[in-house]
Order: C-alpha cells, then structure tokens, then sequence
C-alpha cells in the first residue's frame, strides 16, 4: 500500500473529500466547450449546495446559475449570486419566497408548464406589483415535466404569463433519457434532441408575437456531445463539477475524473468469505446505486459495469482494481472483488483508509455536512468548505 496522505491521516471517517484539481479540470473542461459552441454556461449548482464551490464554478463568481430548491437560491443569493434559474416546477405556495428573493435584487426566475402555474405566477406578479420571470419547461424526450413545442398550450401559457402581468423569459428544456445511453454519438443525438425541441418552441412562441430571449437547454451528459447549438442561448448541467460512477459508467468521464470520494476505513475482515468491513455504510454513500432515465433507480447495476455502492481507491485516490462496494447498511459497507475477477484481494488490515468513489455524486454528498477540500496546490493544508440541504 502507498503512504498515507498525511492531510487525510488526522480525518474522522466517514467524511467527504473533495479534490480541487480534479474539480477544477471538470470545471475548466466544459466551460470551453460551452465557449466554442458560443452559448452561455448556467452551472446548477444542485450537487454542489456549498458557496465555496459556486463561487469557483460560477463566472465572476456571480451568476449565472441554476438551482433546485428555493433553499439553494436563498444561500446563494445571500452569497451574492445575483442571476439564478429555479428549475424545478414552481408551486404557487412557493411565489411568496420568489418575490422576496426578487426584492433583494436577485433576479430569480421560475420554470412551469400549465396554465394554472401560469396563471398563479401572474396573479402574484399582479399582488406584488412586479413581474415574475418565468420559462416555459420543453418536453423533448418523454422523460418528465413539460409541453410538447408544437403543444397549443404552449401559446396559451405563453399568453397568459404575458397578458397577466408576469414576464415570458423563454423555454428550457432537459434531456433526462441521456442518462440511459452510452457514448458520445448517443449523447450527440439526444443534444439535438434538446436543441430542436427547444428552437421550435422559441420559433412557436414568436410566431404568436411572444418573446423567448431565453433558449436554455442541458444535461451533463448532452452538454460535453453537443456538436451545434444554433438558436441556443445558454447551456446548463450540473453534476460535471463533481462527476461520478455514472458519468463514467455512460462514457463522459473516467473514474480517474471523478473529485469526490469518501473517506473511510477498514473495521474488520470475513476472509473466508473473502469480505473487508468498512466503516461508511448507506449513512456515508447512499442507498442511490445512481440514476439512469432508462432503468431507472438502478443506476450502474443497468450499465456493463456495474459498480456496486462505489469502486474502492487507496487512501490516495488511486483505484484499485475490481474491488468495489458491494453490500451497504447503515453504517457498515461490504468491500468485494467484482464478481467474475480473478483478481486477488489486496492486504486491507484494520486501520486503513480507503476512499470510495460514488455512483451518484448528488445523494452522496448529501449525506455530509461539509466537504474536506485536498486543495489543488501542492503541500496546502486541508481546508473544509460547508455544504447545506433543505428545500
């Protein structure tokens, strides 16, 4: 086994780590690739729930951003992001807090996809005596919420937002079903998919007399295919900051390019059964084996490597070969070789630290209150950087 990572050795286990550098490059890459397609980048920020890693993510550290729960846009907005995209359906009992996040200058705009959403924005717009920008959610693959473009409610809802005295800011849409196919000629397919349900629906809009500034599309897994976003004005994902098992699993990242991981430790051996204990159970990794539109809940299970509750790294970060986690309970995990290898179990004695890389990034960071940062230059000490949850 390798040296320990002395800026790991004094961490209680379970924890959350977070490499900087990795994050970083993750960060750097699709930011490029938002640049050359010329559109701007609305990082959502759902993962991450910690000012400190908005503020590396976001240009200028300001906006814009993307959001969803209206918990995240209080902190952020707090934090001093003044442009934030909430991206779940809004709820009319949710108006009140949009309107006083509007007030302190955040411009904080809302997605629906009905006429009584519509009409409930407009009436709070009407209360409050200022407009409420919203976005009319696109359904461009059957995965969830939204209206089709060539829908006529799509008009209507589009009237009334506009007539009612709220704002029509323009449509967005997601490809959730990406998640369900591999590799970059899939994922091309399915950012069309987007890009075209998202202009025809701009190109309805307009030819009623209505507005649609707004073009917004993304996934994290369309985002680093898409070839043309011809009508698109910006581009949105959320979980390539971070990466995980299932990114990797469909082919847009390696393991290699995933920062998190968490931090634990051996507690125990079952060698006849060819098992290591481990001190972070579901409690520390979640029970999600990850999400994949086609499957489901089922995560890498559905993929050609399934992954189990996360591939297992030395407490450096280097992967070890087909040892995964393959049982998870509340506060104990299983550590195996993958079934079918052949492959030897390495020496784990009680006291070594290892560090689990996750299969949704998303559910496994919510189990923590805060990252441990190995940050990206040489030598720096650990630093911690708080995250929060809550709606």
């Amino acid at each position: 086994m390798p040296t320990p990572d002395p800026r790991l050795a004094a961490l209680p286990t379970p924890c959350l780590v977070l490499d900087e550098a990795k994050m970083t490059k993750n960060v750097g890459r699709l930011a490029a690739r938002a640049a050359g397609l010329g559109v701007a980048l609305r990082p959502h920020l759902k993962t991450a729930k910690s000012v400190e890693v908005a503020h590396r993510v976001l240009t200028g550290g300001d906006g814009p951003a993307t959001v969803s729960t209206l918990a995240e846009a209080e902190v952020f907005a707090a934090a001093g992001v003044r442009d934030i995209l909430y991206a779940v359906g809004i709820a009319p009992q949710k108006l009140d807090r949009v309107l006083a996040l509007r007030r302190t200058g955040c411009d904080l705009s809302v997605i629906l996809d009905s006429a009584a959403q519509a009409e409930a924005v407009a009436a709070a717009s009407r209360r409050a005596g200022r407009p409420i920008p919203a976005l009319i959610e696109i359904d461009c693959d059957g995965h969830r919420g939204g209206l089709s473009p060539d829908d006529p409610a799509l008009v209507a809802v589009g009237r009334i937002l506009r007539d009612g005295g709220a704002e029509l800011r323009g449509v967005m849409t997601h490809a959730g079903e990406s998640y369900g196919v591999t590799g970059g000629e899939a994922h091309a397919a399915f950012a069309e998919t987007e890009r075209a349900a998202a202009v025809a629906a701009a190109a309805a809009l307009r030819a009623a007399d209505l507005p649609c500034p707004v073009v917004s599309v993304g996934s994290t897994p369309t985002a680093h295919a898409a070839r043309d976003l011809t009508g698109v004005t910006e581009l949105r994902a959320g979980v390539y900051v971070f990466f995980d098992l299932v990114m990797a699993g469909i082919g847009v990242c390696r393991p290699e390019d995933v920062a998190l991981s968490v931090l634990t430790t051996v507690i125990g051996h079952q060698a006849a059964r060819g098992r290591v204990l481990i001190d972070a159970g579901w409690m520390a990794l979640s029970r999600d084996r990850g999400t994949a539109a086609l499957s489901r809940d089922r995560g890498t299970a559905a993929q050609a490597v399934d992954q189990g509750y996360g591939m297992v790294c030395d407490e450096a970060g280097t992967i070890l070969p087909d040892l995964i986690v393959t049982q998870a309970n509340q506060e104990h995990g299983i550590v195996e070789r993958r079934p079918g290898t052949s492959a030897a179990m390495p020496d784990l004695h009680v006291g070594t630290r290892l560090r689990i890389l996750p299969n949704h990034a998303c559910a496994t960071a919510a189990q923590h209150e805060a990252y441990r940062v190995l940050p990206a230059a040489p030598g720096a000490p650990l630093a911690q950087w708080p995250r929060f949850g809550g709606w």
